[in-house]
């Protein structure tokens, strides 16, 4: 097959030569790679590049928080660093440096806000600080808790980029993107989105190899985390409706709840109210920083509290009607990438709070929607605008006698949500027009479906017989 997932065989799709921007950027190094160069062949593959990325965006995600960490996030300057952190604020706001565990020690303002598995990830790295630093020094023991969770981190990111080095096909160098995403880099440590990516990104390799009882358990456990695998579902059910695969969908889906229920049931036994608080939150909770209806709620367009939940709900289950009937209607069956970053985009551009770290979802899914390097980076530039304007407005409301204006963080909202639609446009011409897939038409020899399609893949590909051309 075409698609195989194994990034050693040939041919392998060098950006070098198959992409404008990337072909263009490498006359400062040489020029594109030659006809005589083999991408896995030697010490240093694809993979073991792509890891060594990992490790480096692992140093510079330390480095950008190192001015907090200094003096271990107590003297107030996490927003004009732009270093803010969950990470080191919850371990003493959440009592994990006094040992507690997170939902069965919790009461009041010391509840764990998160998923179950989350709170596990917090509850573990407390422990290590707990066995490998002794000290007793607070501040110390702090920056240890972050330190582990750097470490956490990167190797997640280095799991999460090695699979889809899998995934991808033959296009093992677009798993770069990952960690060079410069969103990424800067916001990857804000919390633990990581863990929810990982697994997800798990799941959809189980998918690819036709493991669907496999991807089940990971989307189950991923979203045990964040709600984010939740959001990859969706766009299988319409494919698998669409190619009449739908007992696979079935299995898939069951041992997701049956995973998801095995790691909350327990909990939400033994500390129901501590483990209700993260959907209790995220019903009640109003508009937030980087959602559209923030800025509005600034200017005196509010949506009514007692109504967001429905426009903002409404609104995404809107959208995810729309891409749900593209998927049906498209004159080829849509790759799972391209629909899974439509679903996550409609939501995050829909939801009540849009938070910097939230781009680590849509960037490991990039490579598998749209391997663009040009467009990549002009989405990234608007990422690293609304980071920056972010923590300028947050320390604009804690220091009101700065007197820092809105505006940046208006503009950086608009920009980034721009960025993002304009990514989700390229991705629907992709779908119409096939021919403008950079997947399915990656100028090398054989045709290539969907290297994530999995069982949907087992024959030829071809239009749904319900399907009508669409207009380009």
């Amino acid at each position: 097959m075409a698609n195989s997932a194994d990034p050693s065989f040939a041919p392998v799709v060098l950006p070098s030569r198959e992409d404008a921007f990337v072909r263009a950027s490498s006359e400062v190094i040489g020029g594109p790679a030659g006809r005589r160069v083999h991408p896995a062949s030697g010490w240093w593959t694809p993979l073991r590049v792509m890891l060594a990325l990992c490790v480096l965006a692992g140093a510079l995600a330390f480095i950008v928080k190192e001015p907090c960490r200094e003096d271990a996030w107590t003297q107030g300057d996490q927003y004009r660093h732009a270093c803010y952190s969950d990470v080191p604020i919850l371990y003493t706001l959440r009592g994990l440096e006094r040992g507690a565990v997170p939902y069965l020690d919790s009461k009041g303002a010391d509840v764990v806000e998160y998923p179950v598995l989350t709170g596990l990830a917090m509850w573990i790295t407390a422990k290590i600080v707990d066995a490998v630093d002794t000290s007793g020094n607070p501040l110390e023991r702090t920056r240890r808790y972050f330190d582990v969770n750097v470490l956490l981190f990167t190797g997640l990111l280095m799991l999460t980029t090695a699979m889809t080095v899998q995934l991808v096909g033959r296009r093992p160098w677009d798993a770069a993107m990952i960690p060079l995403a410069p969103g990424l880099i800067l916001a990857g440590t804000i919390n633990w989105d990581m863990v929810a990516v990982a697994l997800a990104t798990g799941g959809l390799l189980a998918w690819a190899r036709k493991k669907p009882l496999l991807a089940g358990v990971l989307f189950g456990l991923g979203a045990a985390a964040k709600l984010y695998p939740l959001f990859i579902i969706g766009p299988l059910l319409i494919l698998c409706l669409r190619e009449k695969r739908l007992r696979e969908w079935t299995v898939m889906f069951a041992a997701g709840a049956a995973a998801w229920l095995v790691v909350n049931i327990p909990i939400a036994k033994a500390a129901p109210d501590a483990w209700w608080t993260f959907y209790k939150l995220s019903r009640e909770r109003p508009a937030s920083f980087g959602s559209i209806w923030y800025s509005l709620s600034r200017h005196g367009h509010a949506v009514p509290p007692d109504k967001l939940n429905l426009v903002a709900g409404g609104l995404f289950v809107a959208l995810c009607v729309g891409i749900a009937v593209l998927a049906w209607k498209a004159p080829r069956r849509p790759r799972v990438g391209q629909l899974t970053f439509l679903v996550v985009a409609a939501f995050l551009l829909t939801n009540k709070v849009y938070s910097p770290q939230y781009v680590v979802w849509l960037v490991a899914l990039y490579p598998l929607a749209r391997p663009r390097w040009s467009e990549f980076l002009i989405w990234q530039a608007a990422e690293v605008a609304y980071f920056f304007a972010a923590w300028l407005h947050i320390e604009g409301l804690n220091r009101p006698e700065l007197v820092i204006p809105d505006w940046p963080h208006d503009l950086a909202t608009v920009l980034r949500m721009a960025a993002e639609l304009w990514i989700c446009a390229l991705i629907v011409r992709d779908i119409v027009r096939v021919d403008t897939d950079p997947v399915r038409n990656d100028g090398l020899p054989g045709e290539v479906d969907d290297p994530v399609g999995g069982v949907l893949i087992e024959a030829q590909p071809q239009p749904h017989r319900h399907a009508q051309p669409l207009p380009a």
